[in-house]
Formats: C-alpha cells, sequence, structure tokens
C-alpha cells in the first residue's frame, strides 16, 4: 500500500532478555504438532568446502533471534556443537522465509559492522544469499549504499568501483614558461644622436649632388 511507511535505518539487535531461543517449542498450539526440528532439510549441504556447517533445531545448536527482520526472515545468534556441553563459540546466521539457513559471519562485532555498513536498509541481509535482494529493496541501496548492492562484483574486481588517478597528470604543472621575445639592444643617447647626424649629412650629400647635375 502506498500509505504504509517503509522503516529505512532499521537496526534492531534483540537484549538479553528479550532473546527468544528457536526450535524448542512446537509451532502450534495443536497436539503432536511438528517442531522446526521436523521441518527441517536435511538435504542442504553441510561444510563442504568453504562452506561452514549449517545450524539444526534439535538439540544439536542452541539458537537465539537477534532480529526479526519485519517477518522477511530472521537473524539468529547460533552455538553450535551443544552437546554435551555447550560451546562458547557462536555464529550469525540469517534464517530466511522458506527455513533455509544462510551464513553470516563468525563474530557478532563483525555482524555489528555490517548491520552499520548497511545502514539497516530493508531485506540487506538477502545480499548475502543466493537469492540476492528484491528488486524493490535494490531501489533502496542505489540510493543510499550503491557500491553495497554491487558486492560480488566488487569482491571479483577489486579495482571496478577505485578512482584510478594518475598523480603526475592531476599535479602537473600547467603554467608554461613564458617564452622571453629579444629586445633590440639598448643604445646609448650619444650613439643614437651621432647616428641621427650621420643619416642626416648623408642625405644633404646626396641632395648637393643631384643639384649639381
Amino acid at each position: 500500500v502506498a500509505d504504509t511507511p517503509m522503516p529505512l535505518g532499521s537496526m534492531v539487535i534483540n537484549s538479553v532478555s528479550k532473546l527468544c531461543r528457536l526450535g524448542g517449542s512446537s509451532m502450534y498450539t495443536l497436539p503432536n504438532a511438528p517442531t522446526l526440528a521436523d521441518l527441517e532439510d536435511d538435504t542442504d549441504d553441510e561444510g563442504n568446502g568453504d562452506k561452514p556447517e549449517k545450524p539444526h533445531f534439535d538439540s544439536r545448536s542452541l539458537i537465539f533471534e537477534l532480529d526479526p527482520c519485519n517477518g522477511n526472515g530472521k537473524v539468529c545468534l547460533v552455538y553450535k556443537h551443544a552437546e554435551p556441553v555447550v560451546s562458547p563459540d557462536t555464529e550469525i546466521w540469517f534464517l530466511d522465509r522458506a527455513l533455509y539457513w544462510h551464513f553470516l559471519t563468525k563474530t557478532f562485532t563483525a555482524y555489528y559492522r555490517l548491520l552499520i555498513t548497511h545502514l539497516g536498509l530493508p531485506q540487506w541481509q538477502y545480499a548475502f544469499t543466493s537469492y540476492g535482494v528484491s528488486p524493490q529493496a535494490k531501489q533502496w541501496f542505489n540510493m543510499y549504499k550503491p557500491i553495497t548492492i554491487n558486492t560480488a562484483l566488487l569482491s571479483e574486481e577489486a579495482d571496478s568501483f577505485v578512482n584510478k588517478l594518475d598523480p603526475n597528470k592531476v599535479f602537473k604543472s600547467k603554467n608554461k614558461t613564458p617564452v622571453l621575445k629579444k629586445k633590440p639592444p639598448s643604445q646609448p643617447p650619444g650613439s643614437q644622436k651621432s647616428h641621427t647626424s650621420m643619416t642626416s649629412a648623408k642625405t644633404s650629400s646626396l641632395a648637393g649632388n643631384s643639384s649639381r647635375k
């Protein structure tokens, strides 16, 4: 709806008192209702290559919601290897609406920096998924954070967004050396007078010769 406000710059991190654990209870109030663990897809790649092992909704992981993302998914704080003792190491994952996991960062500090870098724009977490952000969210990115929306291109071509400046051309002096015009050698006043007198004498002698003829 055109009159519905769009939250921009929304940076949400639930406090410790508001952390909600995921996967511990049934989704519905009906008896024998399925849990998130029952709906979990075990066909995902786990730890193949550079991909870290995804979280699990059962007792193998402890998952807490950090950001509900306005219903577009959930940013979760994940403790892996909860059995037999909970590991102190945590990771930040994004759970989309189809219950697929997408790795964000290894530490909360790194996630906090990502949150600030992306300005809390709507659906910014989807930039780290294979889906990418929606066309509507892409408009906000192009307006407020044009480089961030080209994350893949930036990682492949590190110099694509870097201004290539040649300092020799930028700071090259434009002032050309002025060409010195050669001035005629200045003659002393006495020599000018003598030259003038000699010229007048030659002129008068030529006039006398012509009159004699």
